[in-house]
């Protein structure tokens, strides 16, 4: 091989290097994205649960002083 061939050649190897780290990177840091975004839900329903919880905790409360105020009604 001529020196401009070799050099032609080092330098599409070299590009098609760079390309595929491109996409290697671009694949990486869409799978972080995901990753970070599924976090991000989980915390959000893990909240959710907990103010779901908190209402019907509260709702519970309410109506067993309900019931205790109508049994001393009755009484």
């Amino acid at each position: 091989m001529t020196h401009s061939k070799t050099h032609s050649l080092f330098a599409a190897l070299a590009i098609a290097s760079i390309l595929a780290g491109c996409g290697l990177a671009e694949t990486g840091a869409a799978a972080a994205a995901d990753a970070e975004a599924a976090a991000q839900a989980a915390k959000q329903a893990k909240e959710m649960e907990a103010k779901v919880q908190q209402r019907v905790d509260a709702a519970n409360q309410t109506a067993a002083e309900q019931r205790d105020a109508a049994e001393k009604m009755t009484e």
